[in-house]
């Protein structure tokens, strides 16, 4: 089963292009079921007309690849990590007012299972581009697989993750509210001047007050040696890129949250999978590749 809910839009529209009448909600769940797995299948084999692709993308076009984890329960009882990919053109960042900016197109891929399993799909939607600029936030499943794959991309650590290491040690260190927000301004500023070495130094040399305190500041300063290239903020901007991994937290919700983590549900891993698929091609507006896809089943 795909969950405990009443008949949702993939479902009825997937309905809608199969038999155009009215069929139980069980049905609706074995139709989602088999869909969903199909495109898993032919994206496997690799056949190009089923992966949704980028419109109108040049070679000289920055293309971002951002990657995340967020978690939901499933059967019998047991919160696990679903792992999505967003891609998109930088052409594509429409801005909308004063600090806002939207996304009008993006491809998503999404997986339920191991790390390599996630990347072998995603690897498959990225063929096409060969400016990639890949902003993700710590973790270290991420910039192996960058490393290893696409060595001549731009790697971006997510700003918001470095001001947030900032933020946790200085809530150790000071009593004072208004020294602590001084001197995180103070680091914040010199992040996005390129001088992470400066603020690890000084890290270095303040002097911790408590051993809890000490723990954190070594933790932020490993974190900011291991990412120093990747937090050449002021660089970035000049070049104008982006800095921040929102679009892909935002996804998380948007893509894949509101439809599948609501009251009551429990997934198997295999009906995460389908129904999540089905999301990412609605969402990608690729809906015309599930209807291919039924045409050729």
């Amino acid at each position: 089963m795909l969950g405990q809910s009443v008949v949702y839009s993939e479902a009825s529209q997937l309905c809608d292009e199969l038999l155009q009448i009215n069929i139980s909600s069980t049905q609706i769940q074995r139709v989602c079921r088999y869909y969903g797995e199909l495109l898993d299948s032919v994206v496997e084999k690799d056949l190009q007309e089923y992966i949704p692709k980028l419109k109108g993308v040049d070679k000289s076009d920055n293309v971002y690849v951002m990657v995340d984890g967020s978690m939901l329960f499933t059967r019998p009882k047991d919160w696990k990590e679903i792992k999505l990919g967003r891609i998109f053109n930088q052409t594509k960042i429409v801005p909308i007012n004063a600090g806002r900016n939207e996304l009008v197109e993006s491809i998503y891929v999404s997986h339920m299972g191991s790390v390599d399993d996630f990347f072998s799909k995603l690897e498959r939607h990225l063929v096409d581009y060969k400016k990639k600029v890949i902003i993700g936030d710590g973790a270290t499943w991420i910039w192996k697989w960058v490393e290893s794959n696409y060595p001549g991309a731009t790697e971006i650590l997510d700003f918001y993750h470095a001001k947030e290491k900032l933020v946790i040690f200085s809530n150790q260190q000071f009593k004072d509210d208004d020294k602590r927000k001084a001197w995180v301004k103070d680091k914040t500023e010199k992040l996005l001047q390129n001088s992470v070495e400066q603020v690890i130094s000084e890290l270095k040399k303040l002097r911790s007050k408590n051993e809890l305190c000490k723990e954190v500041k070594d933790k932020t300063i490993k974190y900011f040696t291991d990412h120093s290239e990747r937090m050449m903020y002021k660089t970035f901007i000049d070049r104008g890129l982006l800095i921040g991994s929102g679009p892909i937290e935002a996804a998380h919700r948007n893509v894949l949250q509101q439809r599948m983590k609501l009251s009551g549900q429990k997934w198997t891993i295999k009906g995460v999978n389908a129904m999540a698929n089905l999301r990412c091609y609605r969402k990608s507006g690729a809906w015309n590749i599930v209807r291919n896809c039924i045409r050729a089943a």
